[in-house]
């Protein structure tokens, strides 16, 4: 009995010991290995690249190595770049450049660049160098009225230049686009010129508007006075001739017929008769007619 008891014994610590290599054996030659999303995995054998693995699970062989490789969008903080106009007027200018890592070209940054997808260094010295090169192309002045253009040949430079990386430019923020202080006061007093010269003109352009305006105005009122003189003149020429015709009319008519007048004349001394209330007059003077006494007839 006491041999079974250290046969058992024995038999339980050769488990627990095998239980123990197994697992130091498992933990250093695990042969399975994650490659986390927005990554791929670069497998080297004793140093030398081998092959690329994808997102997800992977499988190795104890004598290769697995390194993740980040190939997410990235960003690279570039603080008062510094340039110089081609009129040698020095131009500052802050940046974050957004990039990343092209997936055909993992192996080549790898090997040359990063052991982890981070080029921020690269990026920051090429765009200084870059920033540099195109301010020099450009007057202080055009810097500021074509500042789209200068962005986009900026834009363009770098993303040629960061090509040589392996890293492709997702976008650039230009900031703090900025000349000395000098400079900068004498583009604010120009531009001040500049407002005060096109407020006078517009001042100038409103003045002249109102005195046309004014003068539309009086020529319109003017028109209009001409207009009714000349319809009262049309209008009282037009009575006069009226008048005129009627008496020539009138004067043809008793020209020609004498009775007409006496029978006029008739007419009045039968009104006047109808009107008299049989009183003579106070006072004749020499010449005046004596009524009902004309003895002409």
């Amino acid at each position: 009995m006491e041999f079974s008891s250290q046969s058992v014994g024995a038999r339980g610590l050769g488990r627990i010991v095998g239980g123990v290599l197994l697992l130091i054996v498992l933990v250093f030659l695990w042969p399975f290995y994650s490659v986390p999303t927005g990554s791929r995995g670069v497998v080297t054998q004793f140093g030398r690249i081998v092959g690329i693995e994808g997102e997800g699970l992977a499988v190795l062989p104890p004598w290769q190595k697995l390194h993740n490789f980040s190939i997410r969008a990235e960003k690279a903080d570039i603080e008062n770049a510094e340039g110089s106009t081609s009129d040698t007027q020095p131009v500052k200018v802050s940046m974050t450049v957004r990039y990343s890592i092209a997936t055909d070209r993992v192996s080549e940054v790898f090997e040359k660049y990063s052991h982890d997808g981070d080029l921020s260094s690269y990026v920051q010295t090429a765009t200084q160098e870059i920033f540099k090169a195109v301010t020099a192309r450009y007057t202080a002045p055009d810097l500021i009225s074509q500042r789209a253009k200068v962005s986009a040949d900026i834009n363009a430079a770098l993303r040629e230049k960061l090509a040589i990386y392996g890293a492709q430019v997702i976008n650039i923020d230009m900031r703090n686009f900025a000349f000395s202080d000098s400079y900068m006061h004498a583009i604010n007093d120009k531009v001040t010129q500049e407002q005060l010269r096109l407020a006078a003109e517009n001042k100038l352009r409103t003045v002249e508007a109102e005195q046309k305006q004014k003068v539309a105005v009086a020529e319109a009122e003017a028109n209009a006075r001409k207009a009714q003189a000349d319809g009262e003149a049309y209008a009282n020429l037009a009575i006069a001739r009226a008048q005129a015709e009627a008496l020539r009319v009138q004067n043809a008519a008793l020209s020609q017929n004498k009775d007409v007048l006496e029978l006029r004349r008739i007419e009045v001394e039968r009104v006047k008769a109808e009107k008299w209330n049989g009183a003579l007059p106070q006072a004749i003077y020499a010449g005046a007619p004596v009524p009902f006494l004309n003895v002409s007839k």
